[in-house]
């Protein structure tokens, strides 16, 4: 018998990681403006560990997914469609948004340590003209991660509200 709800782990990736999102994203717009201080440079760490760890919990769950067969959806074919390629692109970008991170860090020559205790890898050398193009990146992506997530959720509350079927009470926690 399928079941009609995500697994535990699907439901726990998904909300520790868009919580994570959600954290991460206006401590970065936050940042971003503020003058060299002790502040600014407390709200990048944050911000890189955050990252680092919605990194390491997306390849987690892009892992999960390609392992265990999510629930049948019952929608229109075109929404199936929709649905699977809104999903496909936010996969790519929580795994992008982390990745260009690091790597504007590395050409930037800032190094990046997770939690304050590991040390990661740089992944390239640093290149002044490589991190501006990286933090460009960066940021498009998480505009784009942003659009995306509001598109996601407005689906989501659509489905519940307006069509009342049970597509959000497949990832809710709980019952």
């Amino acid at each position: 018998m399928t079941t009609k709800r995500y697994s535990k782990i699907s439901i726990g990736l998904h909300w520790v990681i868009a919580l994570l999102i959600f954290s991460a994203f206006p401590i970065g717009l936050y940042m971003h403006d503020l003058k060299l201080s002790p502040t600014k440079l407390h709200l990048y760490s944050y911000h890189k560990w955050i990252g680092i760890t919605v990194l390491m919990l997306a390849v987690l769950r892009v892992l999960w997914r390609a392992t265990h067969k999510p629930p049948a959806l019952h929608l229109a074919r075109w929404q199936e469609v929709a649905s699977g390629i809104v999903h496909g692109f936010l996969y790519l970008l929580i795994l992008a948004v982390p990745m260009t991170g690091w790597l504007m860090s590395s050409a930037k020559g800032v190094k990046t340590v997770w939690l304050g205790i590991f040390p990661l890898p740089d992944l390239v050398a640093k290149d002044k003209a490589l991190g501006h193009i990286l933090s460009n990146v960066h940021t498009a992506l998480n505009y784009t991660l942003l659009v995306l997530v509001v598109l996601h959720i407005a689906a989501a509350l659509k489905h519940h509200f307006v069509d009342r079927d049970d597509v959000l009470l497949r990832m809710l926690p709980g019952k």
